[in-house]
């Protein structure tokens, strides 16, 4: 199996698209071949009007995905490659985020690095009850995440918990993650799929429209520090499904 074939996608016929990276000897860990197919599988999704939510999961039982093989790094020297390669990590969670759909991170196991970015980038997470979340780069590689992905990470948890995570290596715990919030909830690992579907559901009998302008509007507000939205709320209005919302209500009154 080549390395882009560990990243498949599914469709169900229930609008839910799954999006599986399946490399668990290496915990998971992404090649830039395996985050070229996770881009692809992204735009397929996105063209694909059945689609109406994606999840992400990792094999394994584990661990999500726990960042880039470290083996992407042996051989940089310069900065500039470091600035590349945050580049490049930039236009997969900035793809993640600019789905359409909602969209959940299913994570059995440990959210480490890249992993833990890309489950950020997510509308929800639902957690098994071994999982952690961190970054320990500051005891391992010595690098550093960019700015926009610490941007998301301090929306998402808080800057005192960013600092426990960037600066004492620390690992958030299942239980924590769901008690601030971060996770949306913890299940067994037998019941973690079921759950995911189950959120899916809940969120595909909703609005599909709403859900676009209000994942966009936050992406712009967190991640760009912009307010304007007057494509946003235009599309919105403009929209069959508004004034079908309107004709229904005034229908029911």
């Amino acid at each position: 199996m080549s390395q882009a074939d560990c990243v498949r996608l599914q469709v169900h016929a229930s609008g839910a698209a799954e999006i599986v990276i399946d490399r668990p000897q290496r915990h998971n860990a992404m090649t830039l071949p395996m985050y070229e197919a996770l881009l692809a599988h992204i735009s397929t999704c996105q063209r694909d009007g059945a689609v109406r939510s994606v999840l992400f999961r990792g094999t394994g039982g584990k661990s999500f995905i726990s960042g880039t093989d470290i083996g992407h790094f042996a051989n940089f020297r310069e900065g500039q490659q470091g600035i590349a390669y945050e580049a490049f990590v930039e236009r997969v969670i900035d793809a993640v985020e600019r789905i359409a759909v909602p969209t959940i991170a299913v994570i059995e196991g440990w959210a480490v690095g890249g992993g833990l970015a890309l489950a950020t980038a997510c509308d929800f997470r639902l957690c098994s009850e071994g999982s952690r979340f961190g970054a320990p780069i500051a005891k391992t590689l010595s690098n550093t995440l960019s700015s926009r992905n610490i941007a998301r990470l301090q929306a998402a948890l808080g800057v005192p918990r960013v600092k426990r995570m960037l600066l004492l290596a620390e690992y958030l715990s299942a239980p924590e993650a769901v008690a601030c919030g971060y996770v949306h909830a913890m299940c067994p690992a037998a019941a973690l799929g079921e759950a995911a579907h189950a959120l899916a559901g809940r969120l595909m009998a909703l609005s599909p429209v709403t859900h676009k302008a209000v994942k966009e509007s936050i992406r712009r507000i967190v991640v760009e520090q912009r307010l304007d939205d007057d494509d946003i709320v235009a599309e919105v209005y403009a929209s069959q499904a508004f004034r079908d919302g309107v004709a229904g209500f005034i229908g029911k009154s």
